[in-house]
């Protein structure tokens, strides 16, 4: 091979490596968040450098014999097999290797299974290609979760809190990983799986499924918003009040006729009711696979949509908030999705076909395949008028 090829070779393989070793990546594990992180943080400068030195150490040796033994068409060198000084020096120098990085690997492990310390717990479910929180009733840092909060995409935690997840799955494996909080914790069918993570300070923080788990295994995401204790007893007390009905003869009304007739079979909306006053259920177990979809009651308080994949910020209010210094984080954070902000391209391309931006088996031929029940949403066929109403109703959805 001539040494222009390899020399493009190596300066292409010395780019990617070096692309992936970006300070401030989103999913940067060298930037520990939280206490955990930090333990893995900590190992993974212990084992790293020590692998890249025996790794330097190996490649030069075989560029050496490589190169001193090359053939000229010597003698057959003489053969260490059966030399018993090399091939125990062989043996332990690796040995006494491996127990060292293994001690304090053991040592990790067994500090981050450790669950009796937390503070906090919500149960978290993965489903093909979204995860759903379940804030079941307890009290946190003095304040009270009175009754169960449903929600999906950010996971909402407060600040200097040791949490506890309790994952699961409702359909395949999927896994579960914010790199700024902790490692990567498998979400099984029919197990519950303990996840403990904590957040130093208020931020965001975004996590990807790990586990091949179908079609848009790529696009099931995750994020974790760490609030302080001011901000988080406020999302705690918006998260738990219904949803209130728009006003009189306005479009977000008309919005809401819509969704009663298209969305209620699969959405909830607490607080939302039928045309003759009674509460409107919905229904997802009849409709769709996983029997659960995304809980809408205040959709606008979060900054994204199916299964974290899409912003519902346009691009300069979403920096406003990813930039957010830790002290004017909750306040940006908690401002939710206003009217200025609201990315209405990735809201109204949802609603006009959701199956063209997202991949979930929802075409109608291939429902025979999961019982005649959708994968994710379905194209709706809305109208245009249908889309704008919606978009307006939605809006309110604080």
């Amino acid at each position: 091979m001539p040494l222009r090829r390899i020399g493009l070779g190596l300066a292409a393989s010395s780019a990617i490596f070096l692309a992936g070793c970006a300070r401030n990546a989103p999913q940067d594990t060298w930037q520990p968040k939280g206490e955990n992180a930090e333990k893995i943080n900590t190992l993974q400068w212990m084992v790293f450098p020590l692998a890249g030195i025996v790794g330097v150490a190996v490649f030069a040796l075989i560029a050496y014999i490589l190169w001193r033994f090359r053939d000229r068409g010597q003698a057959i060198p003489h053969q260490s097999h059966g030399n018993p000084a090399v091939e125990i020096t062989l043996t332990i120098i690796p040995a006494l290797i491996l127990s060292v990085v293994g001690v304090f690997t053991f040592k990790g492990i067994f500090e981050l299974a450790q669950t009796n310390d937390t503070q906090m717990v919500i149960n978290v479910t993965g489903q093909q290609w979204w995860w759903e929180y379940d804030y079941p009733a307890q009290v946190v840092n003095g304040v009270e979760i009175t009754q169960p909060i449903i929600t999906s995409g950010q996971l909402v935690i407060p600040t200097g809190t040791k949490v506890l997840l309790r994952e699961t799955s409702r359909d395949v494996i999927h896994s579960y990983w914010i790199p700024a909080l902790n490692g990567k914790k498998d979400a099984v069918p029919g197990r519950i799986n303990l996840l403990r993570i904590q957040a130093n300070k208020p931020g965001i923080f975004a996590g990807q499924c790990t586990e091949f788990c179908g079609l848009s295994h790529a696009n099931m995401r995750m994020e974790a918003v760490a609030l302080g204790p001011e901000d988080f007893a406020a999302w705690i007390a918006n998260q738990q009040r219904n949803a209130e009905s728009p006003a009189q003869a306005t479009l977000a009304q008309e919005g809401e006729a819509v969704f009663l007739n298209q969305c209620i079979r699969c959405h909830q909306v607490n607080g939302l009711k039928k045309a003759d006053g009674t509460a409107a259920i919905a229904a997802p177990d009849e409709n769709v696979y996983s029997g659960a979809v995304p809980n809408l009651t205040h959709l606008m308080s979060r900054n994204t949509f199916a299964g974290a994949k899409f912003d519902l910020l346009t691009a300069d209010c979403r920096k406003n908030v990813w930039s957010a210094s830790p002290d004017e984080f909750g306040s940006a954070y908690l401002k939710g999705v206003t009217s200025d902000c609201l990315n209405q391209t990735n809201l109204r391309g949802w609603l006009r076909n959701a199956p063209a931006m997202k991949p979930m088996y929802a075409d109608p031929t291939k429902l025979a395949v999961s019982d005649g029940k959708y994968r994710g949403m379905p194209n709706l066929g809305l109208s245009e008028s249908d889309i704008d109403k919606l978009v307006a109703y939605l809006s309110t959805l604080k």
